[in-house]
């Protein structure tokens, strides 16, 4: 178990959360959202994500089903984080804004981020 801090990119939100695997749950994911956004999401844990600084900067956004709950700050537009539909006990957290995370090189540190198929999630049957 890890504990990480994470920024948006103009550092009005910064948050902590444990990460029960460190960085190497990093995923990409193929559903209509995270297909556009594009950032890959490592796992952590819903009950321990805290938000240090910044929670009036932050802006969710949710549709469908409204179980999954994508925060971006509304100051510079990053994504942060969200909460999984796939399980409410987990929050995926954007790689690039981890201390330490980069997408670019995390293949060489920890192999290559695999996709998860959202397009065809149980939920959407």
């Amino acid at each position: 178990m890890e504990t990480r801090h994470a920024t948006c990119h103009c550092g009005a939100v910064e948050i902590s959360a444990d990460f029960p695997n460190g960085l190497t749950s990093a995923s990409r994911c193929d559903c209509s959202f995270c297909l556009r956004r594009g950032a890959p999401a490592v796992t952590a844990l819903t009950q321990s994500l805290k938000v240090l600084r910044g929670s009036e900067a932050l802006s969710c956004y949710t549709w469908g089903s409204h179980t999954a709950k994508h925060y971006f700050c509304k100051i510079c537009g990053i994504y942060v984080y969200h909460q999984r539909r796939s399980d409410p006990a987990q929050c995926g957290v954007n790689l690039g804004c981890i201390e330490g995370g980069n997408p670019r090189t995390h293949a060489d540190s920890f192999g290559d981020i695999p996709w998860t198929d959202g397009v065809n999630h149980p939920a959407d049957r």
